[in-house]
């Protein structure tokens, strides 16, 4: 701006510029911070005067507002500490970006936004305190959600919480997360009225990877990602066997292909892949196909049977309540670790047992039979 189109006023610091137009812009300039300010008050035409503009003066002196400048400065300060803020939620999309295969993936996407995004998302582990998370849970319980889900929604945020201290994107966790006790042993079964019309849909089902991939599942008691990971050159016809091969460098187990497994893997279809069901591309399948809900709703199988995982328990207790498979064999059967695990099926085979031990009641209740004759007590028969 040239020298000589400013004018001075009867205030110090406080001057203006006469416009062509004959309006007049007033300016103020001051010192703050050891920084020499200048900066436009306003046209005479929209209400300023020096008056007004030295007002303006007097507050930025005394720091009661901000100039034009200064709010870009801390509006440049706010972007640059916002993006070296590692929130929850930009931990979760950095977490999800270095786990593309991640398991259950669209679940914790929705159940993130779902329950925790509104009170989590822009706050830092540091900022999280034992207040957040109990406030979090009374918020599920009272959304009535089962503890099982509850479980699956705080492990997401121990999750996160996790991966910022083990990437250093947090100076430490603050909180503790108290996991609601869940019974993890649900042991599903179908009746044979439900077993029947399930293995009527599969005999009209037009898809014949799904419906093969669920009579495998129940004739083998096979895991979802066993079978998503099962390949040819894993089932043996000559020695009539599968290998079941360890994903994480243990031990690979073997487990006997029998009749009927036999039977479906025979006339199963080869893509050219090398695995048995495979995904796209021939690659490894990582989803449970869509078809899979339509098979289970058109058999009317029970809302909460989960089809793959849900057959394995039915075969084992099928094999457990026949009376003819012990608990050891039943365990190599499963390629269960533990015998505990197999624990859960121990009922089953003792009301097999029971059941069995009871038809010598009906071999000999006829000669043990006691009769009233005369009075007299006395056994049929004798």
């Amino acid at each position: 701006m040239p020298k000589q189109s400013r004018n001075s006023t009867r205030h110090s610091g406080v001057f203006f510029v006469e416009l062509d137009s004959g309006d007049q812009t007033f300016f103020i300039r001051y010192k703050k911070d050891r920084k020499l300010i200048e900066e436009r008050a306003g046209r005479k035409s929209q209400g300023w005067t020096a008056a007004k503009a030295n007002r303006l003066r007097t507050e930025r002196l005394a720091g009661k507002s901000e100039s034009n400048v200064e709010k870009r400065a801390r509006e440049k300060v706010r972007k640059e500490s916002a993006e070296n803020r590692w929130t929850f939620q930009k931990i979760f999309d950095e977490y999800l970006a270095s786990r593309p295969d991640l398991k259950g993936r669209a679940n914790d996407v929705r159940r993130f936004k779902r329950y925790l995004g509104k009170s989590f998302a822009h706050k830092t582990p540091e900022e999280v305190t034992h207040f957040d998370i109990n406030k979090l849970q009374q918020g599920l319980r009272k959304n009535k959600l089962k503890p099982a889900t509850i479980r699956n929604i705080l492990e997401i945020l121990n999750r996160i919480a996790n991966f910022a201290a083990k990437r250093d994107l947090c100076a430490g966790i603050s909180f503790v997360v108290e996991m609601p006790k869940v019974n993890n042993i649900k042991t599903e079964d179908l009746t044979p009225n439900e077993l029947n019309r399930l293995f009527n849909v599969l005999d009209e089902e037009q898809d014949i990877q799904a419906s093969n991939l669920i009579r495998l599942a129940l004739y083998t008691g096979m895991r979802r990602g066993e079978l998503f990971s099962l390949k040819w050159s894993d089932v043996n016809f000559i020695r009539k066997t599968i290998s079941i091969r360890e994903p994480k460098g243990g031990i690979d187990e073997t487990i006997p292909l029998n009749k009927l497994a036999e039977k479906v893997l025979s006339r199963h279809p080869n893509t050219g892949s090398d695995f048995v069901f495979p995904g796209q591309g021939g690659m490894q399948r990582k989803k449970t196909p869509l078809s899979l809900r339509r098979i289970k709703k058109k058999a009317e199988l029970p809302e909460d049977f989960r089809m793959l995982h849900g057959l394995r328990h039915v075969y084992a207790s099928h094999l457990a309540s026949s009376g003819k498979v012990d608990l050891y064999t039943l365990q190599k059967l499963l390629t269960h670790k533990s015998p505990l695990m197999t624990q859960r099926y121990a009922h089953l085979r003792n009301e097999a047992l029971m059941e069995a031990s009871n038809v010598i009641s009906e071999i000999i209740k006829p000669e043990t039979e006691i009769i009233e004759l005369d009075g007299h007590k006395t056994r049929k028969g004798v």
